[in-house]
């Protein structure tokens, strides 16, 4: 395993991450379990999860849906049964979304930010998490008292870093002109959407993170299953496609056509090539590989391994163009 620095800071990262968010709604905790053994033995060090992570969105309370938490909890288990592991990897966690019934249980408040860093370490089964994130925008919450718990929670030792999730390109900018303005590190992550179909951070948020030195960590690097091969397999997977999956496919089912049909001629499957084709994109640090089964790690691990030569990463771009950055594609 190639390892990468995370953004500007010196912590080295595996180069892609796992993603846990799968583990207790749909995947049992003995097979996520196993897939943690698979990824830490295959030198995967970056593993990515979140507060809310756990519950089932589509069951009620009254369903004994599993709860929010209870991915954390799951690594909790798996940590504390394999002593000497949690320094070995680099642990992401998120906090945004409602925990609790009142109205301070949820956004970017420097009190709900502190009660769900404290709830994730104990869930998680660890005194410190190497990047807290803030898993979404909260714009009633300036980045002073931002900086100000986040510097708080360092100082005390229960993060090591700062990042974002969904932010935009103008946000990370203020962020971390709000940090320099404070002689802070500032953020050292984020987390966006971005694959070879939905390439909008290419317009102002990937050249963010370049200019400041924030490595970006692209989540849904199969697009919901669409850059995985759908074509080939679309009996079975379609049984299980969203809504939005099965909306884009049928909108775009000439392009999937031609990347399913590339991949073939590349000799690989589509799912590492997609993901591939994100570790070879300049400001990212790793791809996050929603590991429902281990075969879906093995790509990804697969895909850290695979070198795309500027000839097929042209013809990637020429199925699947990007915007460009802005301003240009947009005005002269």
């Amino acid at each position: 395993m190639q390892y990468r620095t995370l953004g500007r800071s010196g912590l080295r990262v595996s180069p892609i991450a796992l993603g846990t968010m799968n583990f207790g709604p749909v995947t049992a905790e003995s097979d996520a379990h196993v897939i943690m053994d698979a990824a830490f033995d295959h030198g995967v060090n970056l593993f990515d999860t979140a507060d809310v992570y756990g519950a089932d969105a589509n069951r009620t309370i009254a369903d004994h849906s599993p709860a929010k938490g209870l991915t954390e909890e799951i690594i909790g288990r798996w940590l504390g049964a394999r002593p000497g592991r949690r320094d070995r990897i680099v642990l992401i966690s998120k906090a945004y979304g409602r925990m609790g019934e009142g109205p301070n249980d949820m956004y970017l408040s420097a009190g709900h930010l502190r009660r769900a860093c404290e709830a994730s370490l104990r869930r998680l089964n660890t005194d410190h998490l190497d990047v807290f994130m803030l898993h979404h925008v909260d714009r009633a919450t300036g980045w002073a008292e931002l900086w100000e718990v986040l510097t708080d929670l360092r100082r005390e030792g229960k993060i090591r870093y700062a990042g974002t999730s969904n932010f935009a390109g103008w946000q990370l900018a203020q962020g971390q002109e709000a940090a320099r303005a404070r002689q802070l590190f500032g953020l050292v992550a984020e987390e966006s959407i971005y694959n070879l179909m939905e390439r909008t951070v290419e317009l102002e948020v990937l050249p963010a993170c370049r200019a400041y030195g924030i490595g970006l960590l692209p989540y849904s690097p199969l697009n919901s299953g669409l850059l995985g091969g759908i074509l080939a397999k679309e009996r079975t997977a379609a049984r299980s496609a969203s809504a939005r999956a099965i909306d884009h496919l049928a909108r775009r089912r000439e392009q999937i056509r031609d990347f399913e049909t590339l991949c073939a001629e590349l000799g690989s499957p589509a799912a590492v090539v997609a993901q591939a084709w994100l570790c070879h994109q300049e400001g990212v640090t790793a791809p996050i590989v929603g590991a429902r089964t281990l075969s879906h790690l093995e790509d990804g691990v697969a895909a850290a391994r695979l070198t795309l030569s500027p000839s097929e990463l042209t013809a990637l771009d020429s199925i699947f163009p990007g915007p460009g950055p802005a301003p240009e594609a947009y005005a002269w």
